[in-house]
């Protein structure tokens, strides 16, 4: 791996973990931070009981399916490049970087074809949802186990996620 991606306070090492802050390691991958909020995303878009109780339910605190689909691409650009592009600094394995490019690219052309902020009976309705939300649960489940995590747990509120990624 490139050195220029590594520090002291977080280096990139393989199949150490690191202590953990509830749960999300702190410090194995350097941006590890990217990866808690693309991982939150990647929960919610692959649990369709969760999506029944909270998006259409319009429940508070965890936003709704556009907000999600940001959480998966904005500190990232995965909507205009591969996670490969990633592999050390936020996924563990190219196994990691191709199972979050497949639910990406599910996820963003239902987007593309709903269209941003629409209700989201409108996305979960869609013919092609239950595909990204297999895509996104393969991808979710991948992640969660390599980080020692509990893939079943229920997705955290957006406001349990900005504690648990705030800088030190």
């Amino acid at each position: 791996m490139d050195s220029r991606y590594r520090s002291a306070r977080t280096p990139s090492r393989t199949g150490h973990r690191s202590s953990t802050m509830g749960g999300m390691p702190l410090n194995d991958l350097p941006w590890w931070r990217w990866r808690a909020r693309l991982r939150s995303a990647l929960h919610m878009l692959s649990d369709p009981a969760f999506q029944q109780e909270t998006w259409l339910a319009g429940r508070d605190g965890y936003g709704d399916v556009t907000d999600a689909v940001y959480r998966l691409v904005e500190d990232t650009w995965l909507d205009r490049w591969s996670a490969e592009k990633y592999v050390g600094t936020i996924f563990r394995d190219p196994a990691e970087a191709a199972a979050v490019d497949a639910a990406v690219l599910r996820v963003l052309r239902i987007l593309h074809e709903v269209g941003a902020d629409a209700p989201a009976g409108r996305y979960l309705g869609h013919p092609g949802w239950p595909e990204a939300v297999r895509a996104a649960r393969e991808a979710h489940v991948r992640l969660a186990v390599n980080d020692g995590e509990d893939p079943d747990t229920v997705p955290r509120t957006l406001e349990v996620l900005r504690i648990l990624t705030q800088a030190a």
